[in-house]
């Protein structure tokens, strides 16, 4: 099934999902978000889930696809202006855990794996990327450059999505 999430809480762990199709509002439970490997998702996103009819409702089961919302195409930070886009495309998928990441801030920091340096992750680069938080050593597959603020993510997904896309 396709279709919208409408919110999603990391802190209350459940949102909800309206199908392209209409009807009642489908539950998306945070378990059923992390078995995909994100602990959170973007207001907006576009979603394919597999879902059950329950005594409760509609509940999503299994996430299968998770599309950043529209409009989040191009990244418009300040930081990246004079960076060539084909640069940021083109850096590869590395893994990485989350140090820390205040949503409230609208940043954070992440350190790829072998490596002691902070990667600047800003709220922007996550909403872009599909996200709407991130947890601390959550593990993450994130494309980073050398920016203004030093090391930063251009893009973030989670790294068991990274492995199924197979990058």
């Amino acid at each position: 099934m396709l279709g919208q999430v409408k919110w999603f809480d990391p802190v209350k762990g459940f949102g909800f999902v309206i199908a392209d199709g209409g009807g009642s509002d489908i539950l998306l439970h945070a378990n059923v978000l992390r078995n995909f490997g994100q602990s959170s998702v973007a207001d907006g996103a576009r979603i394919e889930i597999k879902v059950q009819n329950t005594d409760r409702g509609m509940q999503a089961i299994e996430v299968l696809r998770i599309d950043p919302p529209a409009g989040s195409g191009g990244v418009a930070l300040a930081d990246f202006e004079n960076i060539d886009p084909e640069i940021m495309r083109n850096a590869p998928l590395l893994p990485a855990r989350v140090k820390w990441f205040d949503k409230g801030k609208g940043f954070g920091f992440a350190n790829v794996f072998g490596r002691s340096e902070d990667v600047f992750v800003h709220i922007e680069v996550l909403r872009q990327s599909g996200l709407s938080d991130l947890q601390p050593g959550e593990a993450l597959a994130i494309r980073v450059i050398d920016g203004r603020r030093g090391r930063m993510a251009t893009e973030v997904c989670a790294w068991e999505a990274a492995v199924r896309s197979g990058e």
